[in-house]
């Protein structure tokens, strides 16, 4: 388990100086590897797509990683992070770069020891969909309407599966598997919400905060699930973060194979 003196933190720079007082072997350690990785998917069976852009550094024996919007961060900008010590990129100009260094430290002073889920081998669409199912437990019972930022269409077919309305937004725009119209404002959409369903990748971009600041302020359930930033986002469990479905590299979509996905809840880091 993290340390008391990193749980409930929210604030990058403060979560920073925390890591180096509370892990400075780790913070000292050198970036080893820095990579991106471009997807692009679509399940057998569905009409609709997607793609992600990831950057991703190692340290030691973990690896961190935060979304990156395309073509934002040049690959000399990611070539320059090999051989630094990890945590003077807690500190880099770039917030991907910020997020990922922190989360590899994290990471490898603090493997995650959440609620282990096995997500079975499989194609690709079937592993999207066993994955989904292990994320929407976490809204637990009552929830009628969720805002889903990010939209994963396996995810919105266990709300659907499960009767749960929502209202899906993402930077991209587009529409569902449905022909639902997905928004691009997701503060705007937050009204009627009784829950909120949110993509790890909102860490990187700036976005999650508000998100973050308006189910606490309401008591409304903030589940995020997070393949980047997951290490990072462990210590926002309980300070408005409600559940965590953490999934650290390699994620479900590399392998065919059994994967592993890491189950946090708001009780159990009180």
């Amino acid at each position: 388990m993290i340390p008391e003196s990193l749980c409930r933190v929210t604030d990058l720079t403060e979560l920073a100086a925390r890591v180096r007082a509370a892990a400075p072997a780790a913070a000292a350690e050198p970036v080893t590897v820095a990579f991106t990785t471009h997807q692009g998917a679509r399940h057998a069976g569905r009409h609709t797509g997607y793609r992600n852009h990831v950057l991703s550094l190692r340290v030691g024996a973990a690896v961190g990683s935060a979304a990156v919007e395309p073509g934002s961060v040049a690959d000399d900008a990611v070539h320059a992070c090999v051989g630094e010590q990890a945590a003077a990129l807690f500190e880099h100009p770039l917030l991907p770069v910020r997020v990922a260094a922190l989360d590899a430290v994290l990471a490898a002073a603090w493997p995650h020891v959440g609620e282990p889920v096995t997500v079975p081998g499989g194609d690709s669409r079937a592993k999207s969909e066993a994955r989904a199912a292990a994320v929407v437990e976490l809204l637990g019972a009552g929830v009628r309407r969720v805002l889903v930022v990010g939209v994963v269409n396996s995810l919105l077919r266990g709300l659907r599966a499960r009767g749960i309305e929502y209202r899906a937004c993402d930077h991209t725009g587009g529409h569902t598997e449905w022909g639902e119209p997905i928004g691009t404002d997701a503060e705007a959409a937050l009204p009627g919400c009784d829950a909120l369903l949110v993509s790890g990748m909102t860490l990187a971009n700036g976005t999650l905060e508000p998100l973050r600041r308006y189910a606490a302020a309401r008591g409304l359930p903030l589940v995020v699930f997070a393949q980047t930033g997951a290490a990072v986002l462990r210590c926002f469990v309980g300070a408005g973060v409600t559940a965590l479905s953490a999934e650290p590299y390699p994620f479900f979509w590399l392998d065919g194979g059994p994967s592993v996905l890491h189950r946090y809840r708001q009780e159990e880091a009180a």
